[in-house]
């Protein structure tokens, strides 16, 4: 079969790989009919996550249709239509009982090497190095799903892959960020989100739904701040203004109730002389640069919340900490906990509460076209915002 695999830093290819089988009894394989490109996707084109090998095959935003299932699976049959969550989670260790899915003790067969980072194991994750189990992604056209009677979501009819797909990923882990901000229409809040990528538009959109009185989204690309305008958020530009400035007045002195940082570890700017010296030490060691969630932390209200769907991986540059503790902050992040939103986000689309396809900036139906997609997706031309294949072609 035809997939995407990371070669080197910087390297991204096409590649003929072995189809791939059942494993365990739990597994089942799909014949992938939509997968895309994700912003942590990048880390990985750019060499910012440890382990990866030459020959991984990439991505964890996939669905397709079911061809096999494994003899002990009793829940998916052959020509069920599946969505597939990017954390593999068994169900039934105390993390996912207790609801902490990206937590899962037991999915990560590499979970020694990655306590010897995290001090413990933590789920296992689709195409996202060996550091998280090495399983194949799903930018292929084929995927082995383990544990899958416990992760995918059936789809029903009436839906189109376009509109269900970021279940996988993007769509709970925008809405999780939002549930962390402790929105309620009754609170009116007024949440400010940094980077308005494809997790940015959808916490923009979570917010919504979830009764945020006020959004304002923060970026510099000029069509992601169009599509943010398009949901009703205001949007400064960080290219042009003052983040904290034109905060404070456009909040007249009170600031935001929750940021939300969405940006993660390639986030860089130098608003100040102490970022810029900063940045100059950073950029001579390994050290992940923190600025986009400094600047969340500064220009949360006292009292606020800062929810971090950002992805990090390992030791991070100077962070503000000093103002997270006496400006009296909660920080809340993780990994997405995908299979709890599953369901109930599934619901909100199908009564038409969002369309998650909006987001969707390219297509196409050819993994060989794979490689110079995910360059204008990292670079940011042609208006590239998010990408979706079809390795089947469209249906």
């Amino acid at each position: 079969m035809k997939a995407l695999t990371w070669q080197k830093k910087g390297r991204i290819t096409c590649e003929s790989v072995a189809d791939p089988v059942i494993m365990d009894g739990h597994d089942a394989i799909i014949r992938v009919t939509a997968c895309a490109i994700c912003g942590s996707d990048l880390h990985l084109m750019d060499g910012m996550m440890p382990t990866m090998q030459c020959g991984d095959i990439l991505g964890h935003e996939t669905m397709g249709e079911v061809v096999e299932v494994g003899r002990d699976n009793t829940r998916l049959t052959v020509g069920d239509r599946v969505v597939v969550p990017f954390t593999i989670s068994c169900g039934a260790c105390r993390q996912c009982r207790w609801g902490n899915w990206s937590c899962c003790e037991r999915t990560n067969p590499n979970g020694r090497q990655q306590a010897e980072t995290f001090g413990y194991p933590l789920a296992g994750l689709f195409g996202y190095s060996h550091m998280t189990g090495g399983f194949p992604g799903g930018q292929a056209e084929y995927l082995r799903v383990p544990h899958a009677d416990v992760g995918p979501i059936i789809v029903p009819e009436g839906l189109s892959d376009d509109q269900v797909l970021f279940l996988s990923d993007i769509f709970p882990t925008g809405y999780q960020a939002a549930e962390y901000c402790d929105i309620t229409p009754e609170a009116e809040k007024t949440i400010a989100i940094w980077g308005c990528g494809p997790v940015g538009q959808m916490a923009i959109r979570s917010c919504f739904l979830l009764g945020a009185k006020r959004v304002i989204a923060i970026d510099q690309v000029p069509e992601r701040l169009a599509m943010a305008r398009a949901a009703g958020t205001e949007t400064i530009d960080f290219g042009t203004e003052n983040i904290q400035h034109t905060l404070v007045e456009m909040t007249h002195g009170l600031g935001p109730d929750a940021v939300i940082e969405a940006v993660g570890m390639e986030a860089h700017g130098a608003d100040t002389m102490m970022q810029k010296v900063g940045s100059a030490l950073l950029s001579a060691t390994t050290l992940e640069r923190p600025f986009a969630l400094n600047q969340a932390i500064l220009g949360c209200r006292p009292g606020g919340i800062v929810s971090m769907p950002g992805v990090y991986a390992g030791a991070l540059g100077p962070v503000m900490i000093g103002l997270l503790m006496n400006k009296g902050l909660t920080l809340r992040t993780g990994q997405t906990n995908a299979q709890k939103y599953l369901q109930p986000l599934l619901e909100r689309i199908r009564n038409g509460e969002i369309d998650p396809s909006f987001v969707i900036s390219h297509r196409s139906a050819d993994l060989e076209e794979g490689p110079a997609l995910y360059e204008k997706f990292r670079d940011k031309k042609d208006d590239c915002i998010k990408v979706v294949f079809y390795p089947h072609g469209r249906g």
